[in-house]
């Protein structure tokens, strides 16, 4: 039987990449619990969003959490959207229409070149132990451009107008796997994998309460 490990984001996509990414752990994420639960993400910074949302579901689960925060941050707009990607055009929720606000704010700005249309995916997962207050984080991050205009039918949010350097598709013209091949998330994935593992060995061999925590995470 998989290990159960609690992924705190309501977002389906981000628990199929993560599922995918992670395949010998059952994720579960906040729509598994008995209630509606969305967590405002209002900190500064990627770490500070992630660590939010962890604290917040490890004190309903009571056990270790992961969360993560993305976006996407444009070198010629000073990183915007970045942290606030997911939030910056509300009330406006449809990702096609928020991915045209961004081209259209591209456009005025005279970005049209690729050298003036370069952009950074990121994302920090965070795993967190709620007994021990451990924290630690996983970060993964990949360039690109911005393309001029939205394209493809897979993944959500901004993939549809990434490209990913030496590539000439937008991730949302990648399958799954491509993507996962060597999106941010995926590079941030690989890290929490290892972070788990350190994890699982010595809580399977319970001698978490005898010595510091921080001690056996060393790397």
């Amino acid at each position: 039987m998989r290990k159960i490990l609690w992924f705190a984001t309501n977002n389906d996509n981000k628990v199929k990449e993560i599922q995918r990414l992670l395949p010998e752990w059952q994720i579960k994420s906040l729509k598994d619990l008995s209630y509606n639960l969305d967590i405002v993400e209002d900190k500064k910074t990627f770490e500070g969003n992630a660590l939010l949302k962890a604290k917040v579901l490890a004190k309903i689960v009571l056990e270790p959490v992961i969360a993560d925060d993305s976006g996407l941050c444009i070198k010629n707009m000073n990183n915007f959207p970045g942290v606030f990607s997911a939030r910056w055009a509300l009330p406006e929720t449809d990702e096609i229409k928020i991915n045209d606000f961004l081209l259209n704010k591209m456009l005025e700005q005279n970005l049209i070149d690729p050298e003036q249309r370069k952009a950074t995916f990121k994302t920090v997962i965070v795993f967190y132990d709620p007994i021990f207050h451990y924290t630690e984080y996983a970060k993964g991050k990949v360039d690109g451009i911005i393309a001029l205009k939205q394209s493809g039918k897979m993944g959500f949010n901004y993939d549809k107008i990434f490209i990913p350097d030496k590539q000439n598709r937008t991730f949302a013209e990648m399958t799954l796997d491509e993507k996962n091949q060597f999106s941010h998330r995926a590079k941030a994935a690989k890290k929490l994998e290892s972070i788990l593992q350190r994890y699982i060995q010595f809580k399977d061999v319970e001698i978490l309460e005898t010595v510091k925590l921080e001690d056996l995470f060393k790397k």
